[in-house]
């Protein structure tokens, strides 16, 4: 393949290639993506390939078993993101440009992201600029994290197991979770458990209780009281974990001060640990290279400053 001449390939290049090609990596299939982009297959693998012929390298290995991006592949890639991510802000800055503060902040949220602090910046907001409208999204964690990095939002806020380069993270607080039980579970109204008596009793969870992942504190917690291994039910969502909870699949973790109002209503009965709970942080995460317009600025500058000003004693939820 030859390499076409760099000042010509921005001006030569069909962008709807790389649209597809981006769609292509996600997926990591040609049938997939033609899936995803209501095509005919030859359609998308004739787009790889023309893509290819135009910047004069492969971009995937594949065969029957496998499907890798080459690292010409991998680059591409991202920098289709950084593409799609700034066109994709055009319209929420183009609704941004008026003397008043309009426009529309897009957030990401974990689904247990539950603090006064965030409702006061969102009260705040709406009382300052009313002509201005907000999305929240929930979504796992790492889609949370994927959606900043990709200025798809304005900003997000989650737990975080591992740090991505490209994000900037702030504490929001600190939550502790315990384990509970549903009304119609043998345990609930007993006092005086101990861990112990948790052993082999079957569990639900949320999808990332895992050593390696976001909610590590909790699945050690799970190891120490030596549930059963096979989890019953699991969700990204609070409000799922909670329902599986309540129904009586089993006992499951739950930040403390969510459950609180459960546990007062008798909904929910609280097991051991009582002692040193595992201890989780939120995030609020934001990518430095984000253009944003006027509303998202005013509301992330007025929740960076409730964070700031707030004692981090008071930002320590335990329920």
């Amino acid at each position: 393949m030859a390499l076409p001449r760099p000042e010509r390939l921005v001006w030569d290049l069909d962008w709807n290639l790389l649209r597809t090609f981006v769609v292509i990596a996600e997926v990591k299939s040609i049938t997939r993506a033609a899936e995803r982009l209501n095509l005919k297959q030859p359609s998308v693998s004739n787009a790889l390939r023309r893509l290819e012929d135009r910047v004069g390298r492969r971009l995937v290995e594949r065969d029957a078993t496998r499907f890798e991006l080459t690292e010409v592949g991998r680059l591409i890639y991202e920098q289709g993101i950084e593409v799609f991510g700034a066109i994709s802000q055009l319209p929420l800055l183009m609704r941004g440009v008026s003397d008043d503060v309009t426009g529309h902040v897009m957030i990401a949220t974990a689904s247990h992201v539950v603090s006064p602090l965030f409702d006061r910046a969102l009260s705040q907001f709406h009382s300052n600029y009313p002509r201005a409208s907000i999305t929240i999204s929930v979504a796992p964690s790492a889609e949370v994290t994927k959606l900043v990095r990709e200025r798809r939002a304005s900003f997000g806020i989650c737990l975080v197991s591992q740090r991505d380069p490209a994000v900037e993270y702030q504490m929001v607080y600190r939550e502790f979770f315990g384990f509970f039980c549903g009304p119609e579970h043998r345990f609930h109204g007993r006092a005086g458990l101990t861990l112990a008596d948790l052993r082999g009793e079957p569990s639900v969870s949320f999808q990332t209780d895992h050593i390696s992942d976001a909610l590590r504190p909790v699945a050690l917690l799970r190891s120490e009281a030596r549930l059963n291994a096979d989890v019953v039910g699991v969700s990204s969502s609070l409000e799922e974990v909670r329902r599986m909870i309540v129904a009586g699949l089993g006992i499951g973790p739950l930040p403390l001060h969510v459950a609180r109002r459960d546990v007062a209503d008798g909904t929910l009965w609280r097991l051991p640990p009582y002692d040193a709970p595992p201890a989780i942080d939120i995030f609020l995460l934001v990518n430095p290279e984000k253009a944003m317009n006027r509303a998202e600025k005013a509301l992330l500058s007025g929740l960076q400053t409730l964070i700031s000003e707030t004692p981090l004693e008071e930002r320590i939820y335990d329920g």
